[in-house]
């Protein structure tokens, strides 16, 4: 049974990796598809029928492209959940997410992990679990602790591709870190940086609190320097 009890209005981190440590993704296109999927799966309806209209279009798959296909559907939403925040790695991924509805993350996790993992077991020929086992969640208490977790997501996360022992041993150069982070297309630092908008984010509180994208900038840069990241250890991925 899961320790943590979902309530709407409640702001969690979820994250999960591949099993046996293997990759999630193998391609751009699967991390788009991930991405579609966060999205479409995020409606109280039990389906969504623009993702298989997606799936047949052999364009490279990006926010315009949804956006037009969620447009031209002329469909209503009833999302499930906000999602403030994610994070696409090789081999494991991070939402930062509030519930709206009474089991709006269960069920919307359900659908979505379903959907994605039929469609990578169907694309690559293989059978079996992906991930390792139900997702995880930690329950975010206070703001600061958001505010931490938000660069550990957006930040931290993509960083260890360039220097993989930050969390241990801490940043090495704070300007290469920095802006292998901006123009990390899978994380939605982006977004935090006004230099995109996704249509699948919805700040929420942290959009309240970083409206400055220089405070969000100053702030990140803070927790990478003084290592503040280690106060939000039993929040994230082992």
């Amino acid at each position: 049974m899961r320790k943590v009890k979902f309530a709407p209005g409640n702001i969690y981190h979820i994250f999960n990796r591949g099993v046996e440590k293997r990759n999630i993704f193998n391609n751009d296109r699967d991390r788009w598809r991930f991405l579609q999927g966060l999205f479409l799966f995020n409606d109280a309806r039990k389906f969504h029928n623009i993702l298989y209209q997606l799936e047949r279009n052999e364009k490279a798959i990006n926010f315009n492209i949804l956006r037009d296909f969620v447009k031209n559907s002329h469909e209503s939403r009833d999302p499930l959940v906000t999602i403030m925040a994610d994070c696409l790695m090789p081999n494991h991924y991070h939402l930062i997410v509030q519930e709206i509805k009474e089991d709006g993350i269960s069920n919307f996790m359900h659908k979505f992990g379903t959907g994605y993992v039929k469609y990578f077991n169907q694309k690559y020929d293989r059978v079996g679990s992906l991930f390792q086992g139900t997702f995880k969640a930690a329950a975010i208490k206070n703001d600061i602790y958001l505010q931490y977790l938000l660069v550990y997501v957006n930040v931290i996360n993509p960083a260890q591709l360039i220097e993989p022992n930050l969390k241990q041993e801490g940043v090495k150069n704070i300007e290469n870190v920095l802006s292998f982070a901006e123009n990390y297309d899978w994380s939605t630092n982006k977004e935090y940086l006004k230099t995109r908008e996704s249509i699948i984010i919805d700040k929420g509180l942290l959009g309240e609190i970083f409206l400055d994208v220089e405070k969000y900038k100053g702030f990140a840069r803070d927790v990478l320097l003084s290592k503040k990241y280690n106060n939000i250890d039993h929040l994230t991925l082992e």
